[in-house]
């Protein structure tokens, strides 16, 4: 664990905001891009869903070997490869000219986030007082939420001038800009190496009463995340196949996003007060409420505030969570342990935009996909029900 003032720990809890706000964006970018991609790539529906899917393909992987290699050489040069990673192929996806190019660019693109996250995490729990570990890592990752409205509030500014490739320039340029912070101020928090310590992962995973709150937690990660990446890559294009003009599908993006940022901090703070059981539950109830209502709405008005509700509800579950799943493990194990939940629960971010292509390909109306999100929110609520009992068992 990092020791060190308080102005140390908010320097470095900023740093790595940085790095999620970045990720933010480039993962927001493909939803606001893709009106005016798909036309140009000429992809149809079925392809735009996997080519929003692919990037959530490569953080699976990325997050296991992130994860993996992390509690082995360091969080620092992981996170600092991973972030050029994501940087070099978020500009290589402007330049793509077909559909296959895209995906391969998404994939590598995918590979970075995922090998940062689970390091993210980590030094968020490592580095927080146990009594402020959900805030901190809530204002660590509201920095993806900021990310994203920027790219909506960029689009929407944009109007129909907006250059979807230009979008993934700057997404790119950002991390390659930032790897130097990174190196100057970010600290090594790997725990101090034991070498009585049992580093196999799938002891740590599924032993000393670990197993169902681990098979919980991956669970809770998916749902939430189908719900969370369905909205991030298509809401636009929902709003807009409504018969909404295109700066009010911008306009909805931005809205979940930064009710994102405010739903975040509020779950960081309510979760260290009063626990994590019941308000999450209560969120993925509400969420489900939220996804219901986009299904109904038509006015600009309504779809706006529906938004901004689901945003930050899905948001605040989000990173809640990943304040929850890192302490189920051994110091020594925690960044994998905290990418195997991101990388199992990142089938959900894979799934949840192939489910709307799918539909919308099948004729689905916009309004079916946003229903069809539901009762995905009712089944996460179970879950975290499930996993706060199961992890209570564990620790008896």
């Amino acid at each position: 664990m990092v020791k060190g003032s308080a102005a140390g720990a908010s320097l470095v809890v900023f740093v790595c905001f940085l790095i999620a706000a970045i990720e933010g964006y480039d993962i927001q970018a493909f939803g606001v891009a893709a009106p005016k991609m798909a036309p140009e790539l000429g992809l149809d529906p079925s392809q735009l869903g996997w080519g929003g899917s692919a990037a959530m393909i490569g953080l699976v992987i990325g997050a296991f070997a992130g994860g993996w290699l992390a509690d082995r050489f360091g969080r620092k040069p992981v996170l600092v490869g991973s972030v050029a990673l994501f940087g070099v192929f978020s500009i290589v996806t402007a330049t793509a000219g077909s559909y296959e190019t895209l995906l391969w660019a998404r994939l590598a693109t995918g590979l970075g986030f995922g090998g940062a996250m689970p390091n993210l995490i980590a030094v968020a729990v490592e580095i927080a007082r146990p009594e402020r570990r959900a805030a901190t890592v809530a204002a660590m990752f509201c920095g993806m939420p900021v990310g994203g409205a920027i790219a909506a509030l960029v689009a929407r500014l944009a109007g129909e001038e907006l250059d979807w490739r230009m979008i993934f320039v700057a997404g790119g340029l950002a991390p390659l800009l930032l790897i130097p912070v990174i190196l100057r101020f970010l600290p090594e928090t790997r725990p101090a190496h034991d070498p009585d310590a049992d580093r196999n992962l799938a002891r740590a995973l599924f032993t000393d009463g670990r197993a169902a709150p681990t098979v919980l937690v991956w669970l809770a990660f998916m749902l939430t995340l189908v719900v969370l990446y369905l909205a991030l890559n298509w809401l636009p294009t929902l709003v807009i196949d409504k018969g909404l003009p295109a700066s009010e599908g911008f306009a909805a993006a931005m809205a979940f996003n930064a009710a994102g940022v405010v739903g975040s901090l509020a779950m960081g703070a309510i979760t260290d007060r009063w626990g994590w059981r019941w308000p999450l539950a209560a969120s993925y109830l509400a969420l489900a409420a939220a996804m219901a209502g986009l299904a109904w709405a038509n006015s600009p008005a309504s779809i706006l505030s529906l938004s901004a509700a689901a945003g930050f509800l899905v948001l605040g579950a989000q990173f809640a969570l990943y304040a929850v799943a890192p302490m189920l493990y051994p110091a020594h194990l925690r960044a994998a342990g905290a990418g195997a939940a991101v990388g199992v629960g990142r089938l959900g971010s894979i799934f949840g935009p192939l489910i709307a292509g799918e539909l919308r390909g099948a004729g689905a109306s916009p309004g079916d996909v946003f229903m069809s999100m539901a009762p995905v929110g009712l089944g996460a609520a179970l879950v975290l029900l499930l996993l706060a009992r199961a992890a209570r068992n564990g620790a008896d």
